[in-house]
């Protein structure tokens, strides 16, 4: 499965860092220093796809949408 990178600047780090991985399953993977940090998020599977639209710390909009059937996918023609 192809993977997807997105990059936020974001008022606090370690507000982020809570909020996408407490609560949204997101793991860290390094934090060498306090104003940055690299995270990841293993897809899950579910029937149609799944989405959550949320607003982290500094209030970024947030949608994740992972479709499990070709006619929702982005790069169908």
């Amino acid at each position: 499965m192809a993977s997807v990178s997105v990059r936020y600047i974001v008022d606090d780090v370690d507000a982020a860092i809570s909020f996408y991985c407490g609560d949204l399953g997101f793991t860290e993977v390094m934090h060498p220093v306090p104003a940055f940090a690299m995270l990841r998020f293993r897809n899950v599977t579910g029937v149609g796809g799944k989405q959550i639209l949320v607003a982290d710390p500094s209030g970024n909009p947030v949608e994740l949408f992972e479709p499990t059937r070709p006619e929702a996918r982005l790069d169908t023609p």
